[in-house]
């Protein structure tokens, strides 16, 4: 509902509080990650994914969202090892 209207700042603030009473799981924290990456914060962001991946780490969906966090950032040498996981998890060619 909040990321189809585009209230990425609306849903990082409800999802922080879900994240709260349920660390360990991870699908709450991909959500709060992608609504800090939309609302460009990206640092927040990086936190949320790295959380995510100690807890999981072959979340195909964390790397790839870790990878274009960090090219964001401009830390493409940083993002390419997430983007060549993210791509090798998923089936697509890996160059």
């Amino acid at each position: 509902m909040f990321f189809d209207a585009k209230e990425y700042v609306t849903a990082a603030r409800i999802l922080t509080g879900l994240v709260d009473e349920v660390p360990e799981q991870v699908a709450p924290r991909l959500l709060l990650a992608r609504a800090y990456y939309h609302s460009a914060r990206l640092e927040k962001a990086e936190s949320e994914l790295l959380a995510v991946l100690e807890r999981d780490p072959v979340e195909q969906y964390a790397h790839l969202m870790l990878g274009r966090t960090l090219e964001r950032q401009g830390r493409a040498d940083e993002a390419a090892p997430h983007l060549r996981m993210a791509a090798a998890m998923s089936g697509e060619t890996v160059l």
